[in-house]
């Protein structure tokens, strides 16, 4: 359902476009002589924010203000409940058109939608059962629940402020008497992305809704950041008359993400560094080659006088040979840590190779075994670079601690399988498993599980935030019979 959300969330319009034109909506907008334009504008909006909360909270539901003014509205026009239910249900309709629309129905999704839509449905015909007085009631209650808890603020079409709740309050620092009659812009900060704040102007003028974030400042210069909803109100001519704004405080998600950036890029430095330790190793054969590719021409020269042409081109064959390996070693380095502007398509075998083979001199020189068992040839959408190096790191892992605990028959085996839409792979090695005390904190920041103190404590962190952030998976570790094993679930490309 995470990406049925996000879908909807991107594209809310079109999802109101589907139902609105539907000849069931069509025709009791036509019946009842609805205005079309403020019912897409402030109720279809209002229902499809609703849906998203109700998906968010797992059917869980409280009606909002919002959604109880649709309501509110709708009885007022005098609605028969048959005709509500047929509304409602042409809603559904438009939520499975619009799935098959974004390539993203199944059964599965079908199933869920129908238990959100009974779980919203139920709850909305119970209160269009009520009386105007009671869902009146009923909105004044909502109304101050909102006031409360909800982020909210109104203001005029000139973007004066003429209400705020006091959540806002709380949160910006200001009383409701400072706000009120203030241009909003007072809590924008300072030249933050004036392209982005001008085309949400020119959006919000044309009576479109806009949604999106925006770094604010509180009244003690405070940085704080916002996720909101702007919506315009409409008066019976439909011209614009005010706009409401719901906000949710994503602060802490943002300062989060920002420490996330630092760590990966420490990591990166980190990893910078043993890949750089890796070429050296894998440096010296050629060198060492070239060095006696060298030797050969001198004694050569030496003990018979002259070089022919063909000791000559033999040995210029043999130097470049050994050239091109260190090129192709440097290649593969670069490529590691150019980093991914787009996702690309590809299978995991793919991927596992190009891991295996840039540790290739380091597997050989510790006498360790890869065994590869791939099942898998579905493909998936993925940061290549940014996958190979969780791989790496997860090979690397196990070579460090193998090589740590003098393991003699040193050998990684690696599984991959699809099941139930997802692609499985395993890396599992022989090196005795992972202290059980310290196997739930392995993939925090900083902590490593290196004796020798070499680890930096960031590569499990990094892959982690590469696998669930980046690539919409999972990873986890346990403890097998033989050593460690982790386990990384990946969703096939749609349409597999």
């Amino acid at each position: 359902m995470e990406d049925f959300l996000t879908h909807i969330e991107k594209n809310k319009i079109s999802l109101i476009r589907l139902w609105v034109s539907s000849s069931t909506v069509l025709d009791l907008i036509k019946k009842y002589s609805l205005d079309e334009n403020l019912f897409i504008r402030r109720y279809a909006f209002a229902l499809v924010e609703y849906y998203i909360l109700v998906i968010k909270n797992d059917g869980k539901n409280e009606n909002d203000h919002s959604i109880i003014d649709f309501v509110k509205y709708l009885k007022k026009h005098h609605i028969k409940i048959n005709e509500f239910f047929l509304m409602f249900l042409a809603f559904k309709d438009a939520l499975i058109d619009f799935a098959t629309n974004e390539k993203i129905k199944s059964s599965f999704l079908e199933k869920r939608v129908d238990f959100y839509f009974k779980s919203i449905l139920s709850e909305l015909l119970d209160l269009y059962s009520k009386s105007i007085e009671q869902i009146e009631s009923a909105l004044n209650k909502s109304v101050d629940i909102v006031d409360k808890y909800v982020l909210m603020s109104r203001c005029d079409k000139e973007g004066k402020i003429t209400s705020v709740s006091s959540a806002f309050c709380k949160l910006t620092g200001y009383e409701a008497f400072e706000l009120i009659g203030k241009n909003f812009d007072i809590l924008n900060y300072p030249n933050y992305q004036k392209e982005k704040l001008e085309e949400l102007k020119e959006r919000l003028k044309s009576g479109e809704m806009w949604s999106g974030t925006l770094k604010s400042i509180k009244k003690n210069g405070d940085v704080f950041w916002l996720k909101s909803t702007i919506l315009p109100n409409f008066d019976s001519n439909s011209n614009i008359i005010s706009y409401d704004s719901i906000n949710e405080d994503i602060t802490s998600s943002v300062e989060l993400k920002n420490k996330q950036k630092i760590l990966i890029e420490q990591s990166k430095s980190a990893a910078m560094g043993e890949m750089i330790s890796i070429i050296a190793h894998q440096w010296r054969q050629p060198l060492q080659a070239i060095s006696i590719l060298n030797q050969k021409l001198s004694m050569t020269k030496m003990l018979k006088g002259e070089i022919t042409d063909e000791v000559l081109e033999d040995v210029t064959n043999a130097i470049n040979l050994q050239l091109d390996y260190m090129s192709k070693t440097i290649d593969d380095f670069r490529d590691y840590f150019k980093p991914n502007k787009k996702k690309v398509e590809t299978n995991i075998e793919h991927i596992l190779n190009k891991s295996i083979d840039f540790l290739s001199y380091l597997l050989k020189l510790n006498s360790i075994k890869i065994n590869l068992k791939n099942n898998s040839h579905s493909n998936i959408e993925v940061f290549l670079n940014e996958m190979v190096q969780v791989f790496i790191n997860l090979i690397k892992n196990s070579c460090d601690i193998m090589l740590e605990k003098n393991i003699e028959k040193r050998e990684i085996f690696i599984n991959t399988y699809e099941k139930n839409g997802k692609l499985f792979v395993e890396f599992e090695d022989n090196g005795g498993g992972i202290d059980s005390k310290i196997l739930h904190k392995i993939f925090n920041p900083y902590f490593s599980t290196k004796n020798n103190k070499n680890g930096t404590g960031l590569g499990l962190y990094m892959s982690k935030t590469i696998i669930e952030q980046h690539s919409s998976g999972k990873i986890y570790a346990l403890n097998s019979e033989i050593g460690a094993k982790f386990i990384i679930e990946l969703p096939l490309k749609i349409g597999e």
